[in-house]
C-alpha cells in the first residue's frame, strides 16, 4: 500500500490546526486508499507541548492513519541514530544543522524528510501551524486531494486530465515531483504595514529579493506579486496546471514533494531566515521537472505572537536575513537556471553534487555586495520610523554577525548536501522502529 507523510512542524500553540490536519489525514486515507503517517514535529515550550499532546490524544482513530508526535527529545534521539548509522562526520555538527537551537524553516522540513524515509513514505506533504483550510459546499478543501491524485505519476499520463498543460518539450516522460497550491488571507510575510506606511520603501525592500538584471517592468510585476499568494480568491471548483511550478505560485504550507527529490537534496538549514525552505521549488522549476499547481489554497493568518514587540523584532530580523541571503541564493539560481535540465542525471533525478558546487561557490561572492544590502535595509527601516527604527539599531549592533551568518549559512547548506544521501539511506535502513507512534 502506498505510504505518505503528512507533516506539521510547529514551535507554537496550534491545537486547532492539529485537529484540522488530522481530519485531512483521515480524508486522504479514506478517499485514496493510502496509508497516511501524520507527523507532528513539535519544538514548543512545555506548556504548549502538553496542550498538543492532549490535542493528539483527542484525534479520532481513523483507518489508515498513524500519528507520530515527536518533541525535540524524540527528534534528537532519532537524528542521533540516523547520523551514527550514516557514518557521517562530524556527528555533532550534523545534529546542529538538523536540529538547531534557533528557528529554521529548512531544518524542520529536513527532519520531516528523514522521518518520512524511515517510515517508508513515497512523499512528504507539508502544512504550517499558522494556516487553516477553506470551505466549499460545507466541507473543508483539502490540498491532499490533488497531491495524492497527481504526485509521482508520469506527466504524459496526466496531461489530458489537467485543466491545462504547459509542459516543456521533452519532459512528458518525467514524473510529477511537486504538487502545490498557494494561500489566501494575510500576506505570507508580515510586511503589509510597511506597504501601507511607505509604498516606495516597501518596493525598495521587496526589490532586494528580485535578481539583478530584470527589466524594470518585470521587477515591478514581481514586487507586486511577492508574498501575496492567491489574494482573496475563494475556491469554487478544482483547476490544475501541469508545468514546472514557479516558486511565486505555491507556498510551503501547501506543498507535496516526491521522495526522489528530497532523498537527494535537502533544504538550507539557515536559522532565523524566512523563505529558506523554497530552494527545492526553484531547483525543480529550473530543471524543467513536471509539477502540478492547483487552486486548493490554504488560508494564511498571522499569529498573535507577531503583534508583540518581541515577536515583531524577531520576525523583521528574519526578513532581513532573507533579503541578505538572496544575494547568495540568486547567484545559485542564476547558475541552476542556466543549467536547465542538465541539473538532472540520466535517470531524471537532481544532481546533488553539482548543486552543492553552485552553493559552495556562492560563498566566495564579494562580501561588499551583501554589506551594501545591509546599508539599504538600515536606511529603509530608519525612514519607516517608530518601532522600525529599533530594527535598524539592532542591524547596526549585529552587522558583522549578520554578514558572517548569511555566508556561513550557505557553507552549512553545502556541507549538509555532502552528507545528505548518506543520511536518507541511513533513515531508510533504521526503519519505523526508531520513530514510534501515538497509541490512540
Amino acid at each position: 500500500m502506498r505510504r505518505v507523510c503528512l507533516t506539521l512542524p510547529t514551535h507554537r500553540a496550534c491545537a486547532d490546526t492539529i485537529a484540522a490536519v488530522g481530519e485531512e489525514a483521515a480524508y486522504g486515507a479514506e478517499r485514496f486508499g493510502v496509508e497516511v503517517h501524520f507527523l507532528i514535529l513539535d519544538s514548543s515550550p512545555a506548556p504548549v507541548l502538553a496542550e498538543h499532546r492532549r490535542a493528539v490524544a483527542a484525534l479520532p482513530a481513523s483507518p489508515g492513519v498513524t500519528v507520530h508526535h515527536l518533541d525535540e527529545t524524540g527528534q534528537r534521539d532519532f537524528l542521533r541514530t540516523v547520523i551514527d548509522r550514516s557514518g557521517g562526520a562530524p556527528t555533532d555538527r550534523l545534529l546542529e544543522l538538523m536540529l538547531p537551537s534557533r528557528v529554521s524553516y529548512g531544518a524542520c522540513t529536513n527532519r520531516a524528510f528523514l522521518v518520512a524515509q524511515a517510515l517508508g513514505c513515497t512523499s512528504v506533504h507539508r502544512r504550517d501551524s499558522d494556516s487553516r483550510y477553506q470551505r466549499f459546499a460545507g466541507a473543508p478543501v483539502f490540498p491532499i486531494h490533488q497531491e495524492l491524485a497527481w504526485l509521482g505519476r508520469p506527466a504524459n499520463d496526466v496531461r489530458e486530465s489537467a485543466t491545462r498543460s504547459k509542459l516543456p518539450p521533452g519532459s512528458g516522460s518525467r514524473r510529477v515531483t511537486l504538487v502545490g497550491g498557494s494561500f489566501t488571507g494575510e500576506m505570507s510575510v508580515d510586511v503589509a504595514e510597511i506597504r501601507d506606511l511607505d509604498p516606495d520603501t516597501y518596493r525598495e525592500l521587496i526589490g532586494l529579493s528580485i535578481p539583478e538584471g530584470y527589466p524594470e517592468i518585470w521587477r515591478g510585476h514581481l514586487i507586486d506579486e511577492s508574498f501575496r499568494g492567491a489574494g482573496d480568491s475563494a475556491f469554487d471548483g478544482d483547476r490544475t496546471t501541469l508545468a514546472p511550478v514557479s516558486p511565486m505560485r505555491v507556498d510551503m504550507c501547501n506543498i507535496a514533494l516526491d521522495h526522489e527529490v528530497y532523498r537527494r537534496v535537502p533544504l538550507p538549514p539557515a536559522t532565523d531566515t524566512i523563505g529558506s525552505d523554497y530552494v527545492l521549488i526553484h531547483l525543480l522549476h529550473d530543471a524543467r521537472m513536471p509539477g502540478v499547481q492547483h487552486n486548493r489554497h490554504i488560508v494564511n493568518f498571522h499569529t498573535a505572537g507577531r503583534r508583540t514587540d518581541e515577536g515583531f523584532l524577531a520576525y523583521q530580523l528574519r526578513f532581513v536575513k532573507f533579503l541578505l541571503s538572496k544575494a547568495y541564493l540568486n547567484a545559485v539560481y542564476a547558475r541552476t537556471a542556466a543549467a536547465g535540465d542538465a541539473l538532472l542525471d540520466a535517470e531524471g533525478h537532481l544532481r546533488a553534487c553539482e548543486i552543492a558546487g553552485f552553493v559552495r561557490d556562492s560563498t566566495a561572492l564579494d562580501r561588499a555586495f551583501c554589506a551594501h544590502r545591509l546599508d539599504v535595509l538600515d536606511d529603509a527601516y530608519r525612514r519607516l520610523g517608530d518601532r522600525y527604527k529599533t530594527v535598524a539599531d539592532v542591524l547596526v549592533e549585529r552587522r558583522t554577525r549578520l554578514l558572517d551568518e548569511v555566508r556561513d549559512d550557505m557553507a552549512d547548506f553545502a556541507l549538509l548536501m555532502d552528507h545528505w544521501e548518506a543520511l536518507t539511506r541511513a533513515s531508510a535502513d533504521v526503519g519505523p522502529r526508531v520513530v514510534g507512534a501515538v497509541n490512540r
